[in-house]
């Protein structure tokens, strides 16, 4: 894998030049951090402009990012697939300040890539990540210990209460 580095956002915007690559978990501390165990991405960075003649990014990246599943705590592969577009802004006011639904971004001489797309795939995750359906192999429970409201249930039935 290898690690993005830092581009001039306004010039490659200017020149309407693309930056790609492939970024590993290791590029991602933030993602990491978030309970991500591995993740792959590939991703694809375009200058130009937007719709309002403004200087942007076009930022896409897919792969899959390895979570842990909220249910059983097993792995559960989520597919990524992202392309956004950041207009670039000259102060942090004019992000704030905006009434409209754009992304926008500081435009730097010193953009870092890896921070721009990992950005992106934090918003992409799910919040609490599960399986569909919960298999057997896919969780942490002894399949020798019962299931604790199958207990109760079995008590409830087996008359041993006041009813």
């Amino acid at each position: 894998m290898s690690r993005a580095g830092t581009i001039d956002g306004p010039q490659l915007a200017r020149d309407r030049g693309t930056v790609s690559g492939t970024l590993g978990i290791d590029a991602l501390p933030r993602l990491a951090a978030s309970g991500c165990d591995a993740a792959t991405l590939r991703y694809r960075v375009r200058g130009g402009v937007n719709s309002a003649g403004r200087p942007c990014l076009a930022v896409e990246a897919s792969g899959v990012a390895l979570l842990a599943c909220q249910r059983c705590l097993g792995a559960v592969e989520f597919p990524v697939d992202l392309s956004v577009e950041l207009e670039l802004v000259a102060s942090e006011r004019e992000i704030l300040g905006a009434d409209d639904d754009l992304d926008r971004v500081l435009a730097t001489n010193e953009m870092d890539v890896a921070s721009l797309v990992e950005d992106e795939a934090l918003l992409v995750l799910p919040m609490a990540p599960m399986h569909g359906r919960c298999g057997p192999d896919a969780g942490q429970r002894d399949p020798d210990r019962a299931a604790p409201f199958a207990v109760l249930a079995g008590l409830r039935k087996g008359g041993g209460g006041d009813g």
